[in-house]
């Protein structure tokens, strides 16, 4: 798996984290127990610090980024789909960040709270915990209270996952 230290910047990786052969991880990035990183993922701890919190799956062709001013960090249980691009932003624990989203600089995601497929949310932009936000620009969808167990059978899978591709993922070219 491409792993690289930049300078003096060196990720963490817990020992029963998961990253996959084609995922890259740079620079000052933190994996902690149980998470996993899938194919084509890359995650860039060059400018500041990404830490990805325990049982967190962050799936394929996701790009997670920061700065010095915006460190990202998503907590335990959490579910990044696929595709999406979190900018500097921090994420509670038990959310889903959903496939092809947009999280930029400085935004905040409160725990157990959504962020729907295709969504786009800008600089500064907070959604409150258990709530969900859709659209381009996201938009809390008001009213709407999102079950405190949501991501629990999805990171179930993603654990199962991890432990099938490391006993039995082979190349075969």
């Amino acid at each position: 798996m491409p792993v690289y230290a930049l300078g003096d910047l060196t990720p963490t990786i817990h020992p029963d984290a998961y990253v996959h052969p084609d995922a890259t991880v740079i620079g000052a990035v933190t994996l902690h127990a149980g998470a996993s990183v899938w194919p084509q993922a890359v995650l860039r701890g060059d400018a500041g610090t990404i830490e990805i919190g325990e049982r967190t799956s962050v799936q394929d062709g996701t790009v997670i980024h920061c700065t010095p001013f915006h460190p990202a960090k998503i907590g335990a249980d959490c579910v990044i789909g696929h595709n999406v691009h979190i900018e500097g932003a921090t994420v509670g624990d038990r959310c889903m960040i959903a496939s092809g989203s947009v999280l930029l600089n400085g935004s905040v995601v409160e725990d157990g709270a959504i962020l729907g497929a295709g969504a786009v949310m800008s600089f500064n932009g907070h959604i409150p915990a258990r709530s969900m936000a859709l659209g381009v620009p996201a938009r809390v969808r008001e009213g709407h209270v999102v079950e405190a167990d949501m991501t629990s059978g999805i990171v179930q899978i993603y654990l199962a996952n991890a432990q099938a591709y490391r006993a039995g993922l082979r190349r075969l070219d």
